[in-house]
């Protein structure tokens, strides 16, 4: 297994270029956003949002029925799909068949942002594991990562189009035990991990790929460590997903997408203090100066 992890400069991204030329919004691809409950709709939408500046062409969202409607309006531009959700206002797992539809047409879908219900959360990738397509890019997050561990033989479908997006104690609990401080140990451990899954896992800026491939960021400040920033890099990677990315590209240039966003807003705002939101309106002003636009 290659020791050595590549720093993403932005030289060697424009080397890599995303999918370009697309001509029609379903071109371009759309993405399903599975989550938000009633407690936390802002999740899906940050994430939501997130793929649309990225370039994904078309979104969709699948959220408690609690909150459907008000996220419509929140969110013109995505369709909306209300599911059935616990007394609490969790995502009911056993009602995510209904989304059959959606997927058909999904390039990409995210799963997690704004889950909050741990059971509920197994039963929906379970079932999802049964409708989602064959060509359908997977990413999970938050609370879809915390269940990968005991379906780990049933994500077997899933190899070689999963992304896992997790923070550190969720990389942890999916290694089970401790993922290392020291930068190449760290990465030694995201590429253990990317190996037990067959996915494309992105950590703290450090990205590692079944086969041993790692990369890590070089920007990014202590301010990406707020409420809903998670959710904004699951949602750009899903976008990029959408786009036609494969899953090393779309960790690769999401994470740095991520974190020269915080960066611009570090310069502006401070190195903490900014809100998530705002690193989404930053996504596209760092593509285009990637030159890197839909």
């Amino acid at each position: 297994m290659p020791s050595r992890t590549e720093t993403l400069t932005p030289a060697l991204l424009r080397e890599w270029a995303l999918p370009r030329g697309a001509d029609s919004k379903y071109a371009r691809g759309t993405v399903l956003v599975i989550g938000g409950a009633r407690q936390t709709p802002g999740a899906a939408l940050l994430a939501g949002t997130a793929a649309l500046r990225v370039g994904a062409g078309r979104l969709s969202m699948a959220v408690a029925e609690s909150v459907a409607v008000p996220l419509a309006i929140a969110v013109p531009e995505s369709g909306v799909t209300g599911l059935a959700e616990t007394g609490d206002g969790s995502v009911r797992g056993d009602d995510a068949g209904r989304l059959a539809e959606n997927l058909a047409g999904a390039k990409a879908v995210v799963v997690g942002s704004g889950l909050d219900d741990g059971d509920e959360a197994e039963r929906l990738v379970r079932t999802l594991l049964g409708i989602v397509g064959p060509d359908t890019a997977v990413l999970l997050d938050a609370y879809a990562l915390g269940v990968v561990p005991r379906l780990a033989d049933e994500l077997a479908p899933w190899h070689g189009r999963l992304v896992l997006t997790p923070n550190k104690g969720e990389a942890s609990r999916l290694l089970g035990r401790d993922v290392r401080d020291d930068g190449e140990a760290f990465a030694d451990d995201l590429a253990e991990t990317a190996e037990r899954y067959g996915a494309v896992v992105t950590c703290f800026g450090t990205i590692a790929a079944p086969g041993g491939q790692r990369w890590r960021a070089d920007s990014g400040q202590g301010g990406l460590g707020t409420s809903g920033s998670g959710d904004v890099l699951a949602g750009a990677i899903g976008g990029l997903l959408a786009r036609g990315a494969s899953p090393e590209q779309a960790a690769c240039w999401g994470t740095h997408l991520h974190a020269a966003a915080g960066d611009r807003l570090t310069a502006r705002v401070g190195p903490t203090g900014y809100l998530a939101r705002e690193l989404v309106d930053g996504l596209p002003e760092v593509l285009a100066e990637l030159g890197q636009h839909a």
